[in-house]
Order: structure tokens, then sequence, then C-alpha cells
């Protein structure tokens, strides 16, 4: 088990924000608790530690929102998503992770950037037909999840502008979710990552977990859609901002040896 108290001083926080995250209020969230964790550990144990967290979050997330999201969605997006996951399996250990949290802080930012300030007329929508759209983004979606559990912001990018009412977009996010953790499990299983140090450490924070997503649900069915949707792109925003920076300093220090 982990016993560095920098650790969990980290963990206590991040938990809790990914269990918000998971209960609706707070979009991305999710993605910032591998980067705080690996102040401490290496981002791979991070993660690994994070799984099980994950999906017994899920478990909560799914039984709040069960009668309350958007098969006709998740029909593509899931099986897109598997795409995506054997990727990050195959590219395990090659990939450095710094250079997967630079790129998805500028699909964040940019696509925040683009909501906020873009012109009132339109050119009109993505050109691309929409299964292949959304197909795209929830395959690099399930990528970004099994590198470093950091999937919201490409999926985001095609869930948000489509308005749906917020526990129908919750709902959907969080069994897109909670299908994807659960294609993780195999893979993160055959590389290794859930031996009994990690295993144990994941098992000291799980009462966190269906505290975060009661939190969650408490805020998010006190906020209006309008105000969510403001919320969203915020959190969405400032988290790209953090995996940017994050992303950056690794590969300038990736680059230059330290």
């Amino acid at each position: 088990m982990i016993t560095d108290p920098l650790f969990y001083a980290l963990a206590l926080p991040a938990i809790l924000i990914a269990g918000i995250s998971k209960g609706g209020f707070g979009g991305g969230l999710v993605v910032m608790a591998v980067p705080l964790m690996a102040l401490v550990v290496s981002p791979q144990q991070a993660a690994a530690v994070m799984l099980p967290i994950l999906m017994l979050m899920d478990v909560a997330a799914v039984w709040a929102y069960r009668r309350t999201w958007a098969k006709n969605l998740l029909v593509f997006l899931l099986p897109a998503a598997v795409l995506g996951v054997a990727a990050g399996w195959a590219s395990f250990g090659l990939l450095d992770a710094n250079l997967v949290r630079l790129l998805l802080g500028i699909i964040a930012v940019t696509f925040t950037l683009d909501y906020w300030f873009r012109s009132s007329v339109r050119t009109g929508p993505v050109k691309i037909p929409d299964r292949l759209w959304g197909g795209m983004w929830a395959m690099v979606s399930g990528f970004t999840s099994f590198v470093a559990h950091a999937g919201g912001p490409p999926l985001n990018v095609y869930m948000l502008p489509k308005g749906l009412e917020k526990r129908l977009f919750v709902g959907t996010m969080a069994m897109f979710f909670a299908g994807a953790n659960l294609l993780k499990l195999v893979p993160y299983a055959m590389l290794g990552q859930f031996h009994t140090a990690n295993l144990m450490t994941s098992l000291v924070l799980a009462p966190l977990a269906p505290a975060g997503v009661w939190l969650g649900l408490w805020m998010q069915s006190r906020v209006s859609d309008r105000a969510f949707y403001k919320v969203c792109y915020t959190l969405l925003f400032l988290t790209g901002l953090k995996l940017g920076y994050d992303g950056a300093v690794g590969v300038f220090n990736l680059f230059n040896g330290a």
C-alpha cells in the first residue's frame, strides 16, 4: 500500500472532486484526479489506483441515472470507445502521458473558446455525419481514458453542443464512462496494474467514492440547465488549462532530459 502522507493529502480531494463530477456537477473534473495523484506517484500507478474507485463511482452514478440516458447515442459511441481503449492498451508504455495531457488541454481550451467567442452567424453544422463525428471523439475519449482517465474533454466536444436536458446529458455520460471503465478492467489486469499495493490503496480510498457522487447529485439537482452548461464549459476550460500546463511542462522536461 502507498504510505506517503502527501499522496493521501492530494488523493482525498482528487477523489471527492471526481465523485462530484460523476454525480453530475463538474463536467470533466474527473480528469484532474490522476494528474493530482501523479505529483507523488507515477501516472500509471495513479491510474491503476483510480480505476477501481471510478468503477465504484460508476455503480452509484448508473443507478442514479438508470432511467435517464440516450440509448440512440450510446449504440455507436461505446463501440467506438472500444477501439480507443484497444489503442491505449497497445501503446501503453510507449506514448508519453504528458503529450496526451498537452493534446487534451489544447482540445478542451480551443473548444471552449470557440463556444464563448464564436460569431452569432454560423456557416452551419459540422459537415460530417453525426455518427462518424461522434464515433471519432468517442474513440479519442476511449484512448485518453485508458491512458489517464481523461476521457471527458474529448467526448464533451461531441456531447455539449447537442444541448441535451441536464439529467439526460449526465446520465448518458455516466453510462458511457461506466462502459469505458469496464472495458479497461481486463487490459489493466493483464498489464500488471492491479498488484497488492495498488489494490490496498484503492480499498482505503474507496469510501470517498459514494460520498463524492452523492455530493455531486446534491449539487446537480440544485443548478438550472442554463447555469449547468455554463459551469460545464467553464470547468472544461479550467481543466484544459491544467492539462495543458502539466503536459507542456512534462514534454519540455522530457526533451531537455530533466
